[in-house]
């Protein structure tokens, strides 16, 4: 492991987020709840890096996700819109160079993320209002994401999640 990788582990005490195994810390969850007891609004940090293993598997949220990137190398988001469209979004520090410092992933779009090729590591957040909770997590399977972005296929086969593990555990996100 990386030193400066180590080091943030340590600073900000990330641990594994079930189901895709991002390095994660919940930072900000709202005292106020909507009606069916979800938090106004939730943020978290995230660090991808190769050792230890951290990336974001294909999943989709019912609510906007918002983004940050704040430090290190590149990251790609990949995302699958539900006309069967596809884009990447690359996040960094040059936003001269067409990388973003923030981007808006709507809601219902299927997402994933990793480390570009040869960097260290990305230390990125995300907010979402409403908040999120566990229940709102749906990972998507090679197998049904497949059949709607067959060009996806390199993508699908690295960042799909197992058969059943497509849930958060529940409690999870409280």
């Amino acid at each position: 492991m990386l030193p400066e990788v180590k080091a943030l582990i340590e600073y900000f005490g990330f641990n594994p987020m079930p189901v895709e195994n991002t390095l994660f810390v919940s930072t900000y969850r709202a005292d106020r709840e909507l009606a069916d007891n979800e938090p106004i609004g939730t943020a978290m940090l995230g660090l991808y890096c190769e050792e230890p293993r951290s990336v974001s598997l294909f999943h989709k949220l019912p609510a906007d996700e918002i983004w940050h990137f704040y430090l290190g190398d590149p990251l790609r988001l990949i995302l699958l819109y539900p006309d069967g469209s596809s884009k990447d979004v690359i996040m960094g520090n040059a936003p001269l160079k067409g990388q973003h410092v923030q981007f808006v992933v709507p809601a219902g779009v299927w997402q994933a993320g990793h480390l570009l090729a040869g960097g260290k590591y990305a230390l990125y957040g995300c907010t979402m209002a409403p908040g999120f909770i566990d229940t709102m997590f749906q990972g998507g399977t090679y197998e049904e994401l497949v059949a709607v972005y067959p060009d996806r296929a390199d993508d699908l086969t690295l960042l799909s999640c197992d058969t059943g593990l497509t849930q958060m555990p529940q409690g999870f996100a409280e």
